[in-house]
């Protein structure tokens, strides 16, 4: 398995060149013993045969359930990051606390001035004594409400530096 972000070929080659000389040194150890069993016809050397034909099994078993391994968990990995890009890719935007802030306050203006057009259209049709009066209030309410949100988009003070890609 190599690491993400690395190049595959490199990582695979030298995996590769490591469990062949480990497989070749066994087979060689095998080889050896089995020689000089055959050369001794003695009891204790095929003994020998015998645990370093167990040596090669082992090794061999360990070496392909590991490259097995780390092949079933790099795909799952790149399943995983491919699954992930799209999402990652749907169109969200990280946003500032800042910029966030200022969207609430600018929500808020906003529902001022409904709330005070919603108020001048109730006291025109109510036509009372009092009527003139409140829209009176709710468009100096509806000025000073513009007045602060256009504030807010506008920066108070120009933005000074050095832009960096």
């Amino acid at each position: 398995m190599e690491p993400l972000g690395s190049n595959a070929t490199q990582g695979r080659k030298v995996t590769l060149n490591a469990s062949t000389l480990a497989m070749a040194v066994m087979v060689i150890i095998l080889l050896v013993a089995v020689i000089f069993a055959a050369n001794s016809n003695a009891i204790v050397g095929w003994f020998v045969v015998v645990i370093s034909a167990g040596w090669l099994l082992l090794a061999a078993i360990m070496i392909f359930g590991l490259k097995r391994g780390a092949e079933k968990i790099n795909n799952s990995l790149r399943e995983a990051s491919a699954a992930a890009t799209p999402r990652a890719q749907s169109g969200s935007v990280v946003v500032d606390e800042a910029t966030s802030q200022r969207d609430m306050k600018l929500d808020h203006s906003f529902k001022i001035v409904q709330v005070q057009a919603r108020v001048i259209s109730e006291q025109r049709e109510a036509k009372g004594p009092d009527s003139e009066e409140m829209i009176d209030r709710a468009l100096e309410t509806i000025q000073m409400t513009a007045a602060n949100a256009r504030d807010m988009i506008k920066p108070a003070t120009p933005i000074d530096g050095e832009i960096i890609d």
